[in-house]
């Protein structure tokens, strides 16, 4: 089974991507924003830990009913990099171990595909579990505007430290097999999904060999490998400039 990882900047259109694979091609979405919901419940080891880490910081860090007030959470988090920093430290394995689960799932339901969807694929280390990444981007002016809409509650400055604080676009591209552009119209970024969707498309006969456990393990140990060995020559080519 292909693993697609999908990134993209903050309100680039990772999500009206995800929803097309989804209702379009009929691809399973690993969604991380989901499962990092589902694991900071109430009752759930990172929330315990969250609460107790931040609970002397963020006096509204909990609402009336128990969960945690995420705007909250990201305003200070946004604004302190060290925090934020220790919120990942939390969240992080606890969101990765529920992707693996999910991920078995689809291979044992025989799939060719399925979407692993997260805002920091390169920033958590898993591009190296995806034989194809594709990333979303839009220039950073019209990326800052679609921000403010879709969260009104931000002021200017917390949309641009919301920015900052992931990678840069250049860099995402960089280590990024496809790109998407989504500058324009939805009917121009459907088109280039679906160019991309023709070149990654695993054929029936591939997929059928990946589930024999020999050619499984050498596919899968392959892809892992050839990330891994990208991800150093990236390493080495940013510390010569």
């Amino acid at each position: 089974m292909l693993v697609v990882g999908l990134t993209g900047g903050i309100a680039c259109g990772k999500s009206t991507v995800s929803r097309r694979l989804r209702d379009k091609y009929k691809l399973p979405i690993v969604d991380a924003d989901k499962i990092a919901r589902q694991v900071v419940e109430p009752g759930q080891n990172a929330y315990d830990q969250i609460v107790s880490y931040f609970k002397d910081k963020i006096p509204d860090l909990l609402l009336e009913d128990g969960h945690l007030n995420r705007a909250a959470l990201g305003k200070w988090v946004f604004s302190h990099a060290e925090d934020l920093k220790a919120l990942n430290g939390v969240t992080h394995p606890a969101i990765r171990h529920a992707m693996f689960r999910e991920i078995g799932y689809y291979y044992l339901k025989g799939y060719r595909m399925c979407v692993l969807d997260v805002p920091l694929l390169f920033e958590g280390n898993l591009d190296s579990m995806c034989g194809v990444t594709v990333t979303v981007v839009c220039k950073q002016e019209l990326q800052l505007e679609r921000l403010l809409i879709r969260n009104p509650e931000l002021s200017e400055e917390d949309a641009k430290n919301r920015l900052r604080s992931q990678m840069s676009m250049e860099e995402k591209m960089t280590r990024s097999d496809y790109i998407l552009q989504n500058d324009t119209t939805l009917i121009d970024l459907y088109e280039q999904i679906e160019s991309v969707i023709k070149r990654i498309q695993p054929s029936k006969l591939r997929t059928v060999l990946e589930y024999f456990p020999p050619f499984g393990v050498v596919s899968a140990s392959s892809i892992i490998m050839s990330r891994l060995l990208m991800k150093k020559l990236q390493i080495k080519k940013t510390s010569r400039v």
